[in-house]
Formats: structure tokens, C-alpha cells, sequence
């Protein structure tokens, strides 16, 4: 059920909101997600799917002329080469719906956004081990 804003409240409902053909990239993205990042969970934020894990992993949403991917300014800052080719910013990227969606480089950013925010967490969980023991 939507918020009193008109926000979905799952990723279904989201999804569900968009003509067919827009609901089957979505679904495929969120698979996509999925598959690289199990363990992550999903909310909306933001107004976007979302998924998290130890944070915020990574958020898309669809629009008239693009699926927005939004993998953090550090995701986009490690895969900058093979972004290149599409237009964004320091977070984000837009893949153009006349174009193939580059569902292997999705799951590969989500991967390694896994991998850093679980380092990330760790390295968290370490460091309050270490305060805890006086070290």
C-alpha cells in the first residue's frame, strides 16, 4: 500500500506501477540484485527500490527515457570505465531504455559493493571489539 505521499511501500508495488514492458527490466534489475548481493535486504528509499546490506548496497528506479542505478559514488567511481558510456553523476548512472540493459555489469557493481560494505562492517565491528576490551 502506498504512503499518504503516494510512495510504494514495497518493491512490488513499485514495479507494478509501470507498463509491462518497464516491469520486466525492472524485475530482471531486481534479480540481477539479488543474485550478486543474497544476503542484502529490500526496502524502498528514497522513493526507489532499495537494497541494503551492513547500509545502503545500491538503489534503481525507472524513469520516461532511463533505469537510474544508483551504486554510491564509489561503485561508479571503481566500474568509471565501463560506465562511461552512459550519462551520470558521482552516485548514479542512467542506462537508456533504447539501449540493452548491461545486466552483467549491474550484478558485478552490486558484487563488489557487497564486498565493500562488508569490509566496511568489520572493520566497524573491530574497532568497537578493540574500545569494548580497553584496547
Amino acid at each position: 500500500m502506498k504512503d499518504e505521499r503516494g510512495i510504494a511501500s514495497s518493491i512490488d508495488e513499485y514495479i507494478a506501477d509501470f507498463p509491462a514492458e518497464i516491469q520486466e527490466i525492472l524485475q530482471k534489475v531486481r534479480r540481477t540484485i539479488q543474485d550478486a548481493a543474497p544476503e542484502a535486504k529490500e526496502t524502498i528509499s528514497y522513493a526507489m527500490p532499495t537494497f541494503t546490506l551492513h547500509g545502503n548496497l545500491v538503489h534503481f528506479a525507472a524513469y520516461k527515457n532511463h533505469i537510474g542505478f544508483y551504486p554510491t559514488p564509489s561503485g561508479v567511481e571503481e566500474f568509471k570505465e565501463r560506465l562511461s558510456i552512459y550519462k551520470g553523476a558521482k552516485g548514479s548512472v542512467q542506462f537508456p531504455l533504447t539501449q540493452p540493459i548491461p545486466y552483467d555489469l549491474i550484478k558485478a557493481i552490486v558484487s563488489y559493493r557487497v564486498e565493500e560494505n562488508t569490509k566496511q562492517a568489520e572493520m566497524k565491528a573491530e574497532k568497537k571489539k578493540n574500545k569494548k576490551a580497553g584496547n
